[in-house]
């Protein structure tokens, strides 16, 4: 199958590696697999990889092949060139410290999915909206409304739900992403599409004694420490 020609020109114009690796085995061969991913180059976590080439602008598609041993995995393809996001060329831009000190002043020194308090050189800058939908147009450095600060335990865990949400996969509907609690943990309506709410709960200084009283319970109970706390609200209804 022949590749447009304009696609292509952007796709040999990205210089970063992973998803310069990725883009040049598509060229030469038409297609990756996560086989290719994992064995090839050694990529553990196959989506991430996908992911970076996606956030150049640069479309990619995703469907089934038999793998090595039969099994069906996925395989990815230069996708429709319409869909080409000429905003995203170039990838991802560096954001500046005095951006982050500006976060920090508005949002204080804290991961906004946890809560927790951090020092500011442990938290992560990342777009609310993530940047396969947004984009760096949308999310601008200077507008703080736009960003959040992550612990880097929350960022992956919302990078690994981002990459398995549909609407990141299919629809990429901002407003879906806005209203989900990985972009807005303070007013959301759902969880990666799903119907949930979610509360993380960070025991310290003097709540240390009572994580260890909840796990102790649990222990007893032979049930998870969330389990027990679900069955304690529960009873005072």
């Amino acid at each position: 199958m022949s590749m447009d020609s304009e696609l292509l020109r952007l796709a040999r114009s990205v210089t970063q590696k992973r998803p310069k690796t990725v883009i040049d085995h598509i060229i030469k061969y038409g297609f990756i697999t996560t086989d290719d991913l994992k064995d090839t180059y050694g990529y553990i976590h196959p989506p991430r990889a996908i992911r970076d080439v996606r956030e150049q602008g640069i479309p990619v598609e995703t469907y089934r092949v038999a793998g090595k041993d039969g099994r069906s995995i996925a395989a990815y393809r230069f996708g429709d060139p319409e869909k080409v996001e000429g905003h995203k060329l170039g990838g991802r831009k560096t954001f500046s410290k005095a951006f982050k000190a500006d976060l920090v002043d508005y949002y204080g020194e804290r991961c906004m999915i946890s809560s927790e308090r951090y020092d500011e050189r442990y938290l992560q800058i990342d777009h609310r909206i993530p940047y396969e939908v947004s984009g760096d147009l949308i999310g601008s450095e200077g507008d703080v409304s736009k960003f959040m600060l992550l612990s880097g335990t929350a960022q992956r865990q919302k990078s690994w739900s981002c990459e398995h949400c549909q609407n990141l996969t299919d629809f990429r509907d901002y407003s879906v992403c806005a209203s989900c609690y990985w972009a807005s943990p303070e007013k959301y309506t759902h969880v990666a599409m799903k119907q949930e709410r979610q509360v993380t709960l960070t025991f310290s200084g003097d709540h240390l004694a009572l994580f260890d009283k909840l796990r102790a319970d649990a222990d007893i109970n032979l049930s998870p420490i969330q389990e027990l706390i679900f069955k304690k609200l529960n009873s005072e209804d």
